[in-house]
């Protein structure tokens, strides 16, 4: 669990610290499934995850809270 957490962490850290235009996008999937889009807007600090299953939005200010979210959907 621990190294996967991590792993998922690093990848928010990237998008924050990227300088590749105002927003940042990466896909989180599971055994080649997508589970979840997440989006990283420089201008507002914010992620929005959208869970692919579902279509659902969520914005998060801190990186912990969204790195959690998707921790539990790639580990359904």
């Amino acid at each position: 669990m621990h190294s996967q957490l991590v792993a998922i962490i690093k990848r928010l850290e990237a998008m924050t610290e990227s300088n590749d235009g105002d927003q940042q996008v990466r896909r989180f999937e599971k055994e080649g499934v997508e589970k979840c889009v997440v989006t990283y807007d420089k201008a507002t600090a914010t992620f929005e995850l959208l869970e692919s299953s579902t279509n659902q939005s969520y914005q998060f200010d801190n990186i912990d809270l969204v790195a959690i979210e998707i921790y539990d959907l790639i580990s359904e």
